[in-house]
This record gives C-alpha cells, structure tokens and sequence, in this order.
C-alpha cells in the first residue's frame, strides 16, 4: 500500500488485526521526533492527521481537535502527562542509539539505557505528548556483567 496516496476510506478498511492511534497536540512535530530518534516514516504529515510506519508495522497519529466529536477526548488532561501508564515498546531500536538521539531532539529520558533482567536492554524515553517510548533489543552473551 503506498501510505503516502491510500485514500482515508481505503486506509481504514485495509486495517485489522490491533491498531494504535496516538492523540498528539502537533502531529508535525511528534512525526519530527519518531523520524529522528527511531527512524520511522512519516506520511500525509497534516496539523491533524499521519500515517507512521516503523517497519512492517503501521498506526496512526491524530490531532486532539479531529476528536471533537468523540468521548474520548474528554477524558485527556489538560497538561502533560496524558500518555501515563502506555509503554510503546520498539523491540527494532537500539536503546543507546534511541536514548543519544533523544536528548539532542528535546525528549525527556526517565530511564537511561539499562540491562534488565527479563532479557532486554531498554530505555524510557518521554516524549512531549506524555507517552513512554521503550527501545529495546535483546542483551547477549557479551553484555553479562
């Protein structure tokens, strides 16, 4: 499907399976980050609407005004955080590279890049709208202490 002409209508027939879409207060901007702290694509990029892609997965980002018919919008706070409690966990970026990357476009990082030990080396990244963004890829044998 090519993201960047997919007409609204067919778009969203074409979606199945589990979706996300993120109420963000600048679409343009939240796309600026995802682009340059986990190299994800951006397309039809509006004040009110983008289709994103990290990998082979897709979801959504709407600006909090598209929602004025729907109850949701009435339930998000008026100041950051809105995201608490939703981790958006990217399995495909390096939490070093993601974590370096985010303080130079401005995001907050809760948790610098860390071992843990279920098998993962992951980071806590926060970005404007107030979601946790967690990179993380497998340890290896050579990252055992």
């Amino acid at each position: 499907m090519d993201y960047e002409t997919v007409k609204a209508d067919d778009f969203g027939r074409s979606l199945s399976g589990m979706g996300l879409n993120l109420l963000v207060r600048d679409v343009p901007a939240q796309c600026a980050l995802l682009e340059a702290v986990f190299d994800m694509r951006s397309h039809q990029v509006s004040p009110d609407f983008a289709i994103v892609t990290y990998g082979a997965q897709v979801f959504q980002l709407h600006a909090d005004g598209t929602y004025h018919a729907n109850p949701l919008l009435g339930l998000l706070p008026e100041t950051p955080p809105r995201g608490a409690g939703l981790e958006i966990r990217l399995y495909d970026s390096d939490p070093d590279v993601a974590a370096a990357r985010a303080e130079a476009a401005g995001a907050t990082i809760l948790q610098p890049p860390t071992d843990k030990p279920h098998g993962l080396r992951e980071a806590y990244i926060l970005c404007a709208n107030g979601y946790a963004w967690v990179p993380s890829r497998p340890l290896t044998q050579g990252d055992a202490p």
